[in-house]
């Protein structure tokens, strides 16, 4: 995945940063600052600082500009396209372009202003992206109704024609359709990439298994790979685990989208040997209200080593909780469940915690009886963080960190 940013996101077009900062006078001062102290360690202050404070320094003297915009300062950033944007790129940040390795993007779909930021900003980094190594793109807020994201999606497919050194790739939070078109042009543009994450929140899923299977053949370093289940199939199966592929350590499957509802049911075997053939492996598995009820139990298969598990089903939850314990109790780490109070969730709760010791994770957003709490305190000695309320709190509800 995209490594995190150090610091807060920052706006690319907040007036303060388009004003030009006037060093000081020789009357003012008899030394430059950037003369007390090194470039490295001037490096590793500023990279602490917001994208506004960073132009202000480097208007301070000439060695404070050269550490502002030193690859130090720009290797891991994060950018909020969340104000008004003047229509170019500002200078100082264009000068700084060629030094971001990890990109973390965030904007508002919504808002026009803050769209073409991030736009401009992505075709900018596609005419001198051979130094990107990782990219996160993160929507806030709601996208105009029947909004295909023409635009935003156009930039990616752009820079990932440019970006031959790319190795992280996360589209999670896009809420656009991404179709075979874009996983083609990664898998042309992206040769060298580790990680590429597909599964994102839209009712609509348009990346085939063949693209995919296209994709698995270009990126042979390939070993994290988030998609819809729809887009995955017995050949991707095989594919992965053909005896010269690299270790694969995670597959995040989402299933949400009418086709992953009709997605035919992938044979025991198959995983059985994928897991064979890469012990590591790990699968996330997300369960949303759109899956109907007669597909959860062809998704939920024994031999899927599900180790994170979220369910967030519109009908039954008891059973999936009873496959999950008696299939998933030496691989499951992490639970997540959305569903109803009632006397038979609690009850499967406290058989699952009964069998899932090395549960590190549990997240039940919904009001439970004491003794849950107290199964999972008993029987899973690896727990970390858990959510389980035993009576109705404030939203959001925030979880307890074990010590």
């Amino acid at each position: 995945m995209c490594p995190g940013p150090r610091d807060d996101p920052v706006s690319l077009s907040s007036p303060e940063l388009l004003e030009v900062v006037e060093p000081p006078t020789q009357s003012h001062t008899m030394v430059e600052p950037g003369e007390q102290l090194p470039q490295e360690v001037l490096a590793l202050i500023f990279r602490h600082l917001s994208l506004r404070d960073r132009a202000a320094v480097a208007g301070v003297c000439r060695a404070w500009a050269a550490a502002a915009t030193s690859s130090a300062v720009w290797h891991d950033t994060n950018i909020s396209c969340d104000s008004e944007w003047e229509g170019i790129l500002p200078p100082y940040l264009s000068v700084c372009l060629d030094h971001i390795h990890n990109l973390q993007l965030e904007f508002e779909p919504s808002r026009k202003p803050s769209r073409r930021a991030a736009t401009e900003l992505l075709i900018a980094l596609a005419d001198r992206a051979p130094g990107l190594r990782g990219l996160s793109l993160e929507c806030h807020g709601d996208k105009p109704l029947f909004d295909a994201g023409r635009d935003i999606l156009d930039a990616v497919h752009a820079l990932c024609g440019t970006a031959s050194e790319l190795r992280h790739l996360d589209l999670r939070r896009l809420p656009f359709t991404l179709d075979d078109t874009l996983v083609l042009q990664v898998a042309c543009g992206c040769p060298e990439l580790r990680s590429l994450f597909l599964d994102n929140h839209t009712l609509v899923d348009s990346v085939g298994p063949g693209s995919v299977l296209k994709l698995l053949a270009a990126c042979p370093r390939l070993r994290t790979l988030g998609l819809h289940l729809a887009s995955l199939s017995h050949a991707v199966l095989d594919a992965l685990a053909e005896p010269d592929r690299a270790p694969f350590a995670l597959l995040a499957l989402r299933c949400a989208s009418p086709e992953d509802a009709r997605a035919s049911p992938l044979p025991d075997q198959a995983w059985a040997a994928l897991h064979c053939r890469h012990p590591g492996l790990t699968v996330e598995l997300e369960l949303e209200p759109a899956l109907p009820a007669e597909s959860v139990m062809r998704v939920l298969q024994p031999a899927v080593p599900v180790a994170t598990l979220r369910l967030n089903l519109s009908g039954d939850t008891i059973g999936p909780l009873r496959f999950a314990a008696c299939h998933y109790a030496t691989t499951l780490r992490a639970l997540e469940v959305r569903a109803s109070a009632s006397s038979e969730l609690d009850t499967a709760l406290e058989e699952l915690a009964a069998r899932c010791a090395g549960l590190r994770e549990i997240h039940c957003f919904c009001v439970v009886r004491t003794s849950v709490l107290d199964a999972f305190r008993a029987h899973c000695p690896r727990l970390r963080s858990y959510t389980l309320k035993i009576k109705r709190e404030p939203h959001p509800w925030r979880p307890t960190f074990v010590r």
